[in-house]
């Protein structure tokens, strides 16, 4: 196992087929960390820490890339290709979800079978970004977060409002929120040309006051000198001090998480 991944268990978890490792560390409710291109990289193993650090059980899936292996341009670039030719990613499906959700949904119903509880979280980032919204047609699921939701890939009008899920799951999210008071909460850089704020507009109409949005200013000149192409909010662009807007975002998320499974 990688050194940035110290202190954590390996598993594998199997689904109708489908089998991935996952690493887990912690305790308290549980919460499903869901790596960004190009996969569990020094940053996101960090952010899965201050989780468990929070009072989580975090259960980590590997879904591609290298564990520990630092993110680089062409490093990026090879996983994206390789997440466009896989069948359980559809990287340009608006609304519809990728196959690999249903066995996310899988693995957040067994850790909350195992814990009890009021239910799990989940956070996905950047192409695995929308994940945690699909996942919340389960009653398991209790605390979605959206990090910088990429998917999908916004190569016209009709794809920048996509917002990754079928319709009738949608459906369903709504109920939940309108009945049982289900929260959503997304995070995103505005200069992000990945995640545009139609997709963000698209959640709010969606979800109404149940889609906690936050835009964090990355446009020239801004007061914290976030550059424009700032993409990872919780991994490669925090900026871990007081007072920025980045550790703003992360204590959001922690509290979140407290809020809806505690």
């Amino acid at each position: 196992m990688s050194e940035v991944l110290a202190g954590w268990s390996e598993g594998r978890f199997a689904h109708d087929g489908v089998e991935h490792v996952f690493f887990r560390r912690g305790s308290g409710p549980g919460v499903l960390v869901i790596h960004e291109i190009p996969g569990i990289t020094p940053t996101v193993a960090a952010f899965a820490d201050r989780v468990v650090e929070a009072g989580f059980t975090v259960l980590l899936p590997s879904l591609f890339g290298e564990v520990g292996r630092p993110k680089t341009g062409g490093y990026v670039v090879q996983q994206i290709a390789r997440a466009c030719v896989s069948r359980e990613f559809h990287v340009l499906a608006a609304r519809g979800s990728s196959p690999v959700v249903d066995w996310l949904r899988a693995l957040a119903r067994s850790l909350h079978a195992e814990l009890g509880g009021r239910g799990v979280g989940a956070l996905g980032m950047c192409l695995t970004g929308n994940f945690a919204l699909a996942m919340a047609v389960d009653d398991a699921l209790m605390a979605p977060v959206l990090s910088q939701p990429s998917l999908p890939f916004p190569v016209s009008a009709a794809h920048r409002r996509g917002i990754h899920i079928r319709d009738e799951d949608l459906a369903i999210v709504q109920g939940r929120c309108a009945r049982d008071g289900l929260q959503v909460l997304g995070l995103r850089f505005t200069s992000d040309p990945t995640v545009p704020a139609a997709r963000f507009d698209a959640l709010q109409q969606a979800l109404g006051p149940a889609f906690l949005r936050v835009d964090i200013d990355s446009s020239r000149g801004n007061p914290h000198g976030i550059p424009r192409d700032a993409h990872s909010v919780l991994t490669e662009h925090l900026v871990d001090a007081p007072g920025h807007p980045t550790r703003a975002a992360l204590d959001q998320v922690l509290a979140f998480f407290a809020t809806h499974l505690r």
